[in-house]
């Protein structure tokens, strides 16, 4: 097995090689406005440091969010192509759920994730464990889930953004593609299915076609 990884979900571009057993070559980088630019150069780069090629990759994980419109297509997209050119499966896995699994030896018991959704909005779920998720994933105020989450530790830069709901915030802040590729392994190791690669946006794109304009014909 090697699992090529990445995920564009949240603010971090990130890229990692999984051989089934662990952690090959990964790389990170946070920048919410350049997903497109910094994506391929990662892929190009971990494959450099693990000395392997393209070709080598027996299957694609891809985080599906949710997250903004315009980076969570960059990763799908990229994961579908190289799919397609390889013929080798594109597995999806929740990015919350990684994000989660990230933070398996720093907490113990119940917690919440949450990512920043912008509009002053957080990404979340909650989970008994690190590998066990309670609630389907949303998009809400803070507000408006303050008694769903109340006592509870919380991990993601959602939950350090509002910390009169998240008061118990806590690292990591953003997903990485290591953490999405062990969960994919041990999840296919043990015969469970994972998801399609398919986005979870929960809302409407942010850019939208202008309402009541005004069309101009040629006579």
């Amino acid at each position: 097995m090697l699992l090529l990884a990445l995920d564009t979900a949240t603010p971090a571009v990130t890229v990692a090689l999984h051989d089934g057993t662990s952690v090959v070559a990964e790389s990170s980088q946070v920048d919410a406005r350049r997903h497109g630019e910094l994506l391929l150069p990662a892929v190009d780069r971990v494959l450099t440091e693990a000395g392997l090629r393209l070709d080598a990759v027996t299957g694609i994980v891809v985080g599906v969010g949710p997250g903004p419109y315009t980076g969570l297509r960059v990763g799908l997209m990229t994961a579908d192509t190289f799919g397609l050119a390889l013929g080798v499966p594109v597995h999806g896995v929740c990015t919350l759920d990684a994000l989660a699994y990230e933070a398996r030896d720093a907490l113990d018991g119940p917690f919440v994730v949450a990512t920043d959704a912008r509009r002053k909005e957080v990404y979340w779920a909650r989970y008994d464990d690190a590998r066990t998720r309670v609630t389907e994933a949303a998009v809400d105020r803070p507000a408006d889930i303050a008694s769903l989450v109340e006592g509870l530790p919380a991990v993601g830069a959602g939950a350090l953004l509002f910390p009169d709901t998240f008061p118990d915030a806590r690292g990591p802040q953003n997903v990485s593609a290591a953490a999405l590729a062990a969960l994919a392994a041990e999840k296919l190791a043990a015969g469970e299915e994972l998801l399609e690669p398919r986005p979870l946006y929960l809302r409407r794109p942010d850019a939208q076609v202008p309402k009541n304009y005004k069309v101009v014909t040629p006579k």
